[in-house]
């Protein structure tokens, strides 16, 4: 295995505690966007709009990383990590260096 199991759980636990905190921290930017004409101009509200639209997309992309932070532990659980999913190859320690969730090796990543 490229990397220890102690320090991979570790790295991937970190990940995503700040993946988490970031999305509780940007809760509020993605709740829904209140258009009262009194209070805010109309190039106001499509701006508040467009910082909904792209906070939302920021959550997908955290989601969507817990996901892959997810499987990547339960596969550390299995004693698969480090090991591409799909040839069984394993993956290069520098890739899972940059990429600790990495599911494939280079070669089947492509």
């Amino acid at each position: 295995m490229p990397m220890s199991e102690k320090d991979a759980l570790s790295t991937l636990q970190n990940l995503k505690s700040e993946l988490e905190a970031l999305s509780e921290i940007s809760q509020e930017a993605r709740a829904t966007v209140t258009l009262d004409q009194q209070s805010v101009g109309r190039l106001s509200r499509m701006d508040a709009l467009q910082g909904q639209a792209m906070a939302q997309a920021a959550e997908r992309h955290r989601r969507a990383d817990i996901q892959r932070i997810d499987a990547a532990l339960r596969r550390l659980d299995d004693d698969e990590y480090g090991y591409c999913v799909e040839c069984g190859e394993e993956i290069a320690a520098k890739r899972l260096e940059v990429d600790p969730a990495a599911a494939f090796c280079i070669k089947c990543a492509r």
